[in-house]
């Protein structure tokens, strides 16, 4: 109970380090991730592209047990839209994984709403937590037994299928996926669910779920939060709340101001709504959850 109490708020001096690694996809492909861990190195001011990140790199990790976050990136979006979370979780004590998606990124979005996008997204997640597991210097650090997903958008999607969800496509078509044990929780953020439609198609879902969606949602309208909320086999496994005001993108880190414009819909927000002080709030709701979650 101690050490739950204590990753509530950052556990003290606890700083983040952090590595790229590059993980191996069945097919061949290498796709980037980003390791995000505690550390007693002292971090300082890195650069990742248009992000500015403070994390010691390559930094020695703190000793422990950490369990595991998984961020799942929503379409054609970036593993980097979530550095406030990630940082905040590792603060209070998780080792936390942030995958880019291939065919269904940023800089490459060819498989978008494409079968084979399903059927990838859940089986990259599995690779970024063996690949983790694999690596000499965090291995020894890391709980892989206990496992979270945050998905936002068609990230919610990718974990809901890693818990055992069973998708259709939207002609009816079985998407053959392969859930993952180690999966203790799910965070939920503005998901996309329409795949999961189907009768029984969330009946083997059985694990913790926190769903944090927003109010005025532009793209995941309510019936997507239905699915999950009509869908799973037990009601008290899930914790659904409505975020006053928020839109799709809400949940995400606010973006360096030389991306934001009205051209650029991720960066925006409902007018009246704070993203950058929501980062604190979601970051303490989600670590709440974990907490008692994962211990």
């Amino acid at each position: 109970m101690k050490r739950r109490e204590e990753r509530r708020g950052a556990v003290p001096g606890c700083h983040v380090g952090g590595k790229h690694v590059r993980v191996a996809d069945d097919d061949g492909r290498l796709f980037p991730m980003v390791i995000m861990y505690p550390t007693s190195v002292p971090a300082e001011r890195l650069t990742f592209g248009p992000f500015n990140l403070d994390m010691a790199a390559n930094a020695a990790p703190r000793a422990g047990s950490a369990p595991v976050v998984i961020i799942s990136h929503g379409s054609g979006g970036t593993h980097l839209g979530y550095l406030d979370l990630a940082r905040r979780l590792v603060q209070a004590g998780y080792v936390v994984l942030m995958p880019e998606h291939p065919g269904n990124n940023r800089s490459n979005n060819e498989l978008a709403e494409s079968p084979l996008n399903l059927s990838n997204r859940p089986r990259h997640l599995t690779l970024a937590l063996n690949r983790l597991l694999e690596d000499p210097v965090l291995s020894p650090v890391v709980d892989g037994e206990r496992a979270a997903i945050v998905g936002h958008s068609m990230g919610g999607y990718t974990a809901l299928a890693m818990a055992g969800g069973r998708p259709f496509t939207r002609d009816g078509q079985r998407v053959p996926v392969d859930g993952d044990g180690r999966v203790r929780a799910l965070v939920l953020l503005a998901p996309a669910t329409v795949w999961f439609a189907g009768p029984d198609a969330l009946a083997d879902v059985r694990v913790p779920i926190l769903m944090l969606t927003g109010e005025l949602d532009e793209h995941t309208p309510p019936f997507h939060a239905e699915v999950v909320r009509n869908g799973v086999p037990d009601a008290t496994t899930l914790d659904h709340r409505v975020v006053h005001n928020a839109g799709h993108y809400s949940f995400m880190s606010p973006f360096p101001e030389v991306m934001r414009g009205p051209d650029f819909p991720p960066g925006n927000d409902p007018e009246g709504f704070d993203r950058a002080a929501y980062q604190d709030t979601l970051a303490t709701d989600v670590a709440t959850f974990l907490d008692k979650t994962l211990e």
